[in-house]
C-alpha cells in the first residue's frame, strides 16, 4: 500500500457501500453529495480501479469494490474494538486468549488441553467452535490467537501457519451395558450387527476409522453420524449405539453415564494440535501451551 493511501477516503467509500448510494451516505455523514463523491473518486485513483458502476439510478460495486468492501469491513471492525482492547491492556488486569475449537475435537478434551493456562489470574478465555478451514481463515486474519484441532494445518506458503502436537489419546469403544454384552465376545467383528455411531468426515478420526474397518475387514452397522463430538457421545450415552471416543473420556462416560468400555484400540489415536501463526511476539499463553506439549 502506498504512503498516500487515505483511510478517510476508505471510510467514505465504506459508508456509501453500506448505505447503498451517495445520497443516503451524504445524509448519514451530514455532508454534500459532491464532497463524498470526490472522496470516493480519490480512493479509486489511489487504488487504480473503479469501485462502483452505474446500476439504474443507483450504484453497484464492481469486483474490485466487493474486495475493497470486504477489507474495509475488517479494518473498521478492528477499529471499533481498539479502544476497549487498549483500555484492557492499560489496566494490566486482563489476559485475553481467543481460541478456535475445530468441530472434530471432543469438547471434554479441550478443558484438559487448556489446563496449563487456566491458572492465569487475569485470564479472559474466549472459545469459538467452527469448521477447520473457517477457523484457519480467522486465524490468518488474527481474529484468533490459536486453533485447537484434531489435525495438523496444511502447508501454506503465504500464511506461515504452524502446528504443534499437544497430546494424543488411544481410541476406546464405549457402549450401554445391554449392548456391551453383545459386543465383547466377538469384538470388533460384532460391530457388523450392533448399532454403531461415528463422527462425520469433518473429523480426522473418521478417516482413520474407515482405514481401520478396511484393514480388519469389518463393515460396521452405522445408525448415526455426528459432526459434533459432544452430540455423538450424548446419543451414545442415551443408548442409541456403540461409539468410539478418546480414552481420556473414561471418567465422564463410565462413572457419570454408566457406559461400558468394550475395547481399547491402541493403533487408533485421537490427536490434538495447537495451530498458530508466526509472529514477532508470540502470545504468552500460546507459548505456555507449546511448552506443555510433547
Amino acid at each position: 500500500m502506498s504512503q498516500s493511501f487515505n483511510y478517510r477516503h476508505l471510510y467514505y467509500f465504506w459508508v456509501v457501500a453500506k448505505e447503498g448510494g451517495l445520497t443516503r451516505a451524504a445524509e448519514r455523514l451530514d455532508m454534500a453529495v459532491q464532497t463524498i463523491s470526490a472522496q470516493v473518486r480519490e480512493l479509486e485513483r489511489e487504488l487504480g480501479h473503479a469501485l462502483f458502476k452505474p446500476a439504474g439510478r443507483s450504484l453497484a460495486l464492481t469486483e474490485a469494490g466487493v474486495t475493497a468492501l470486504h477489507q474495509a469491513e475488517h479494518i473498521f471492525e478492528l477499529g471499533q474494538a481498539l479502544p476497549g482492547k487498549v483500555r484492557e491492556a492499560a489496566s494490566g488486569k486482563t489476559m485475553r486468549f481467543v481460541v478456535g475449537i475445530s468441530d472434530g475435537v471432543a469438547k471434554l478434551a479441550v478443558q484438559r488441553l487448556l489446563r496449563p493456562i487456566l491458572d492465569e489470574p487475569h485470564l479472559r478465555l474466549q472459545c469459538h467452535d467452527g469448521e477447520f478451514e473457517e477457523l484457519l481463515a480467522e486465524l490468518a486474519l488474527h481474529r484468533l490467537d490459536a486453533v485447537i484441532s484434531d489435525r495438523a494445518s496444511p502447508h501454506h506458503t503465504t500464511m506461515k501457519i504452524h502446528s504443534h502436537l499437544l497430546d494424543s489419546s488411544p481410541i476406546a469403544w464405549y457402549a450401554p451395558k445391554n449392548l456391551a454384552k453383545q459386543l465383547k465376545p466377538d469384538f470388533p467383528h460384532s460391530l457388523t450387527h450392533c448399532p454403531v455411531l461415528l463422527p462425520t468426515g469433518h473429523s480426522a478420526l473418521r478417516t482413520d476409522l474407515n482405514h481401520w474397518f478396511e484393514r480388519i475387514r469389518v463393515k460396521p452397522n452405522i445408525v448415526g453420524e455426528f459432526e459434533d463430538s459432544a452430540l455423538l457421545s450424548t446419543f451414545g450415552s442415551a443408548g442409541m449405539g456403540v461409539f468410539p471416543a478418546a480414552q481420556w473420556m473414561d471418567n465422564y462416560l463410565i462413572k457419570q453415564h454408566g457406559m461400558v468400555k468394550v475395547a481399547v484400540c491402541d493403533d487408533l489415536q485421537d490427536h490434538f494440535h495447537l495451530i498458530y501463526t508466526q509472529r514477532k511476539v508470540l502470545h504468552p499463553l500460546c507459548a505456555r501451551l507449546l511448552a506443555s506439549g510433547p
